[in-house]
């Protein structure tokens, strides 16, 4: 069943035996009519998951707040070449990524993360809704981040998520080392995240939905019962069930609650 987006709203549609198996010709008539699609399944109810574990930076929040830290140490073009990179896939070591970007932010201020925080960290359209839907429908919520906990933190907070994790910046005499403390929450580190959760709660992988926008998402998108990309790559878009381009993540919800016409 493919069920698309118009201007009046959504509706599902039987999927044409040309497109079972070529995602790229559904991504170019998405693209063509600037409308989001997706592949449903029986299974895609929102009766049938218990988790939903989210990608923060430019999926949860607008914004890559590695690169906004840089910006006050007057780097942020360098750091966000090496970030498009890894989003892409181009770097195929997401440690190394992460570590060349930190690295270049040794000497910022501590107090950036906060300013960060409080002028430029803003959640994507739908955000809010997607969690309320989350919560509503007995949905564990995960936020598992190449990013920072500090930020990963202040949503955790801010939202009511039940999970987190992410990595720690090493902070001295109040400026940031341009180290990064602990194991690196690279792809497999999430995908295991993913895999911990759920047995934590006693459900099954397939039970549960991952999305994300970068490469370092993929491993477990793979594992997930449900994979969204949320304005992704398109080596990302390219492997998942579900791509947001023009609306919010709630899109989800509505996918998934039945009440498609």
């Amino acid at each position: 069943m493919l069920a698309s987006q118009t201007g009046a709203g959504w509706s599902r549609h039987a999927l044409p035996d040309t497109f079972q198996a070529d995602r790229g010709a559904l991504l170019d008539v998405a693209k063509q009519h600037r409308c989001d699609i997706a592949v449903l399944g029986p299974k895609h109810t929102a009766d049938q998951f218990k988790l939903l574990a989210m990608d923060m930076d430019s999926t949860l929040i607008t914004i890559e707040c590695i690169d906004e830290i840089a910006d006050y140490a007057g780097k942020k073009k360098e750091v966000s070449e090496i970030t498009e990179a890894a989003m892409r896939g181009e770097i195929k070591d997401f440690s190394e990524s992460l570590n060349r970007r930190v690295a270049l932010l040794k000497g910022v201020p501590a107090s950036s993360l906060q300013a960060v925080l409080n002028e430029r960290l803003q959640l994507s359209p739908g955000a809010e809704a997607l969690i309320a839907f989350a919560k509503q429908h007995g949905w564990k919520t995960l936020l598992v981040s190449g990013g920072f906990t500090f930020f990963t933190d202040a949503m955790k907070t801010r939202l009511g998520l039940d999970y987190t994790r992410s990595n720690t910046l090493e902070i001295v005499d109040g400026l940031l080392t341009g180290r990064v403390l602990g194991t690196i929450v690279d792809a497999d580190v999430k995908r295991e995240t993913v895999l911990t959760v759920c047995q934590e709660l006693g459900c099954s992988a397939e039970q549960a939905i991952a999305m994300g926008d970068g490469a370092n998402d993929l491993k477990m998108m793979g594992v997930a019962g449900a994979s969204v990309a949320f304005r992704a790559k398109p080596a990302v878009q390219a492997q998942t069930d579900f791509c947001i381009n023009v609306g919010g993540l709630d899109t989800v919800c509505q996918w998934m609650t039945g009440s498609l016409a």
